[in-house]
């Protein structure tokens, strides 16, 4: 599965969420609502996600394995590089 485009929907340079990213797989399928996080060790990606129990939340999507997220995080950082120097 490839990933055929990334769009960063809304950039926010104050508080911790920094972008919000839709990623289009084989320009078959999509999913929303990827959320970027400035974390204390840094970015990382937040997979979209439901509350289920007060203060409990479980994603509705995410990558089944480490190689899989990481190549994910790298393109979506990549994007999100990108359209910090566009709006700058």
């Amino acid at each position: 599965m490839n990933i055929t485009n990334v769009r960063i929907r809304k950039l926010n340079e104050a508080g911790k969420m920094k972008a919000i990213v839709s990623v289009t797989f084989d320009n078959a399928f999509v999913v929303h609502d990827i959320k970027i996080i400035e974390g204390q060790n840094g970015l990382f990606i937040a997979m979209p996600s439901k509350r289920i129990n007060e203060g409990d939340y479980k994603d509705i999507a995410h990558p089944i394995n480490a190689e899989t997220r990481a190549k994910l995080e790298e393109i979506i950082f990549t994007e999100y590089e990108k359209a910090l120097e566009k709006a700058n």
